[in-house]
């Protein structure tokens, strides 16, 4: 349910209703536009008056919404929100790319993309430390030693960095981690999301292989429940009869979430297509579809990658990936 406040409105008499809304064991999320200001209910909804509501002097109009997201909802956030990552903007007309080798191999490896990443225009450093793998016998990730190593590149380099978590239990390391991934698999590891909903670190949530629109904006509302609304959804790919690609690259996500949420959206096409030839047309096609970020996987010698060398572009590709996206964006821009 959310109340449309009229404007010219007092900032007592919001919180004066703030307060008798609590008072029946609702949550309320104010979103104060330019000219609207929205006061979201989470809980049950059903025994308030509309009437009773929509008669108090300072309120415009009561709808209730049929949606089950309610906090990741645009009709309760009517402006883009804008998710910052240790000074870089994500959403409301921000661009980010974040890129890097899908797994941290080295020290070495780790710092020459990054320095190489920075150079071309990419603003977020990603890297793997914890992977998780379909086959129990490949390259897991060097894990605490990963993270460190990212951390020497974030020093080396001012980058932020992006990096996925497994488990809960793994809270405590990622301390000094920027943006917190949520791989596909885990998007509807539950108890996962509710840990990370406690948190105030920005989370970035990966579509799951299989997933609906809904189920995803669903497990965004997991996290937003806990109190953490600083989320970036990343389109992924979803899993198809299609075998040419390792998965299907769903850009009408972009602009459905676009309509339906408030939350950025970027897109992965690294891991959508599994195919390094079709990162360049598939970051070109997301950022003319609206997206508000890119995230691609950039190894310098993929050919002996330990992970996901098939989709990986080489420092020299992903830089001739940037001026493409950018004169891209400067079309879209006008």
């Amino acid at each position: 349910m959310i109340a449309i406040i009229k404007q010219g409105v007092t900032d007592a008499q919001i919180e004066n209703l703030t307060h008798w809304l609590e008072s029946q064991n609702l949550s309320v999320h104010l979103s104060k536009g330019e000219y609207t200001t929205i006061m979201g209910l989470v809980g049950d909804t059903s025994a308030v008056d509309i009437e009773l509501l929509e008669n108090l002097e300072i309120v415009e109009k009561v709808k209730r919404i049929s949606e089950p997201f309610k906090s990741a909802n645009r009709k309760f956030h009517p402006n883009d929100t804008i998710v910052d990552v240790s000074g870089v903007k994500i959403g409301g007309g921000n661009f980010a790319v974040i890129a890097g080798p899908c797994s941290v191999e080295s020290e070495e490896q780790i710092i020459e993309v990054a320095k190489r990443v920075k150079e071309s225009g990419g603003t977020l450093l990603r890297g793997g430390a914890f992977k998780p793998r379909t086959s129990p016998y490949d390259f897991q990730g060097l894990q605490a030693d990963g993270l460190e190593l990212l951390k020497i590149a974030k020093q080396e380099t001012g980058m932020p960095i992006v990096t996925e978590i497994m488990n809960a239990n793994h809270l405590s390391l990622f301390e000094d981690v920027d943006l917190i991934q949520v791989g596909a698999r885990n998007m509807q590891n539950f108890e996962l999301l509710k840990e990370l909903g406690k948190t105030n670190k920005p989370i970035l949530l990966k579509r799951g292989l299989a997933n609906t629109m809904k189920e995803w904006l669903m497990s965004a509302e997991y996290i937003m429940a806990g109190g953490n609304e600083n989320i970036i959804l990343c389109e992924r790919g979803i899993r198809t009869f299609e075998t040419y690609t390792r998965n299907t690259l769903d850009l009408s996500a972009v602009p459905m979430l676009k309509e339906l949420s408030h939350l950025p959206v970027v897109v992965d096409p690294s891991h959508a297509c599994g195919v390094s030839k079709l990162v360049k047309p598939m970051a070109m096609s997301a950022v003319a579809c609206g997206a508000d970020g890119l995230m691609i996987e950039v190894h310098n010698n993929p050919k002996k990658a330990l992970c996901d060398g098939a989709q990986s572009l080489t420092p020299d590709e992903f830089d001739d990936v940037m001026r493409r996206v950018t004169k891209i964006m400067e079309v879209v821009k006008e």
